[in-house]
């Protein structure tokens, strides 16, 4: 069970000062922006509710080239050159062009964060005002913090937007996970109208673990019951007293605007989360590390923030078709799963050639050569992370897609 680790006693100081910038959220889309204004000299702040790596909420999965490219690969656990689909009426084994890892958490997010040079404290943010001249006061349980550079890096909630998120109206999906112990070689999805007609489930091994969850397409359907019956039938059941122990979140799965007002949305707050395949963490880095650049330049003095907001809102923007095609294709697969038609889908897919194109373009849409771009470590690779876990107190164009 997550405990919050905001601080108390002796250590609950008041928390105040003017920043240069501050990223409220410290998973792995506000580290990416901390990341990329190391050495700027920028005094930049990272605030959040729970401790950094401590409150994981996914199955922290990701194309293994970004975390090379990114100088992170000690807390990779496995991985995997085939993906494992499990539909009601057969199974198929797809090699991939590319091969995905499963990480630790906690170690990943402080490896993340030796990476930056900011300031890390925990509170609990609870809002923000914009004074007459532009500057911005974030509230916090802890006192006022006062920057003309923030960013809302919180999740889906949008907490310093103007439009409060109301999930299951919103829209959103719902995903339940179990961790129990064990270990694995493939990485599998079910597609399977037993355990969900308009969802699918997973299980991602992690060396000493198995990460077995459910992720419904509709927010008004609950997946803990589906949850349980997926760890059983994968030699892995659970019971009501292993409660403590299941993770859950809502996912955004459509993109919303990048900016809101004065404020830089980045991550689950912006809806930097695929749609269909529910992956996040890879747009989080992706969108957090496009943002700290726009941010260094503004503390480099070459543009100021209103031109940053523009240029960031049209980078995003300019991906919004993906996302509403990813949307398109989460609608006909939830359509799909009951019938025998989504079998007939996966045989006409699984052809070699066809898995290289549709998952070479798929990783297009965030290519690993953009983490290579950073003026915070010029000429490549920032240094290597350690193998432990580690618990810490404008337009541009598309790498190319090989078709082959």
């Amino acid at each position: 069970m997550t405990v919050r680790a905001t601080k108390r006693g002796d250590d609950r100081t008041p928390l105040s000062g003017d920043w240069d910038v501050i990223i409220c959220g410290a998973s792995f889309a506000g580290l990416s922006v901390a990341r990329e204004l190391h050495g700027s000299g920028a005094r930049v702040l990272l605030i959040d509710r729970y401790e950094i790596g401590e409150r994981q909420t996914s199955a922290c999965a990701i194309p293994t080239t970004w975390l090379e490219n990114l100088g992170l690969t000690g807390p990779i656990l496995q991985t995997f050159p085939d993906l494992v689909i499990h539909t009601a009426e057969r199974d198929f084994r797809w090699t991939l062009p590319w091969t995905f890892s499963t990480f630790d958490y906690r170690a990943l997010c402080a490896a993340l964060y030796a990476q930056t040079d900011a300031t890390f404290e925990t509170a609990k943010v609870e809002g923000h005002t914009v004074d007459e001249r532009g500057e911005i006061t974030v509230h916090t349980d802890r006192g006022d913090l006062t920057s003309h550079l923030v960013v809302d890096a919180l999740g889906w909630r949008r907490l310093l937007g103007s439009k409060a998120i109301k999930p299951p109206n919103a829209r959103m999906s719902r995903g339940l996970e179990i961790h129990p112990p064990g270990s694995d070689t493939d990485l599998e999805l079910w597609l399977d109208k037993r355990y969900l007609t308009d969802g699918y489930g997973w299980s991602f091994p992690a060396r000493d673990e198995v990460r077995v969850g459910m992720g419904s397409f509709n927010p008004r359907h609950h997946v803990k019951r589906p949850t349980k019956a997926l760890a059983a039938d994968v030699g892995r059941p659970v019971d009501d007293e292993s409660a403590g122990a299941y993770q859950g979140n809502w996912i955004p799965h459509q993109m919303r605007d990048a900016v809101d007002g004065e404020i830089f949305m980045v991550g689950d707050s912006a809806g930097h989360c695929y749609p269909t395949t529910a992956e996040g963490i890879r747009p989080a880095i992706y969108y957090g590390l496009a943002l700290g650049r726009e941010l260094r330049r503004v503390y480099e003095g070459d543009e100021v923030r209103s031109q940053a907001l523009e240029r960031y809102a049209s980078f995003c923007e300019q991906d919004r078709w993906a996302f509403r095609a990813l949307l398109r294709v989460q609608r006909l697969a939830g359509r799909m799963i009951p019938y025998p038609a989504i079998t007939t889908a996966f045989e006409v897919l699984g052809h070699p050639r066809m898995i290289r194109y549709m998952f070479n373009k798929y990783l297009s849409l965030a290519p690993p050569s953009f983490a290579l771009d950073s003026p915070a470590y010029p000429g490549g690779v920032a240094p290597a992370s350690p193998a432990e876990a580690v618990s810490p107190a404008p337009a541009r164009e598309r790498e190319p897609v090989a078709i082959v």
